[in-house]
């Protein structure tokens, strides 16, 4: 039992129907390419604002800022490229990435290191954490001047962990400044 709808529909011609998938997939496979070829794409200038830090041209920050890797581990993003800074660069800074992953070395002491202050052994560098909102910020404390390592959520701790055995290995360790 078929009704004329059904009859008239057997008789249309089917290569519409194999142009309609051909485009499809085509659409599918160039979004994939597209997608693909901007991932792969260098980052540009990272910008990043100024903040007080009076030791950022220290010979310390200096010798840290010489001692940084090209890559970070950015856990499931991947590697996580070394970002050149847009202009003006402020100084004692450096970033990796997308979304980025920054260092900014000759901060002031943090308010927040009190007596009762909860520090965290990275690679034999004391670190503070710094709640916020969106980032993981981690103050290292123990060395002759403070670096500030922020993350994104994304980017794991493998980061923090390279950069605190540069740390370790570039700045002499130190008795925490802790005001009484």
């Amino acid at each position: 039992m078929f009704s004329s709808t059904s009859a008239r529909l057997a008789g249309l011609p089917r290569w519409p129907l194999g142009v309609a998938l051909a485009l499809a997939v085509a659409l599918v496979v160039g979004v994939l390419v597209a997608a693909a070829v901007v991932r792969n794409q260098p980052l540009g200038p990272l910008g990043l604002a100024d903040v007080p830090a009076p030791s950022a041209n220290s010979t310390d920050c200096a010798l840290l800022l010489a001692a940084l890797p090209e890559k970070l581990d950015g856990g499931d993003t991947g590697a996580l490229q070394r970002r050149k800074l847009a202009a003006p660069a402020p100084a004692g800074a450096a970033g990796w990435g997308e979304p980025p992953v920054v260092l900014r070395c000759g901060l002031d002491r943090p308010a927040e290191l009190t007596t009762t202050s909860r520090l965290l052994d990275v690679s034999g560098v004391q670190f503070l954490e710094l709640r916020g909102l969106g980032t993981s910020t981690w103050v290292a404390v123990d060395r002759p001047v403070y670096a500030v390592v922020a993350l994104a959520p994304t980017s794991g701790s493998g980061a923090l962990q390279q950069i605190a055995a540069v740390i370790a290995n570039t700045l002499p360790q130190r008795s925490v400044d802790i005001p009484h």
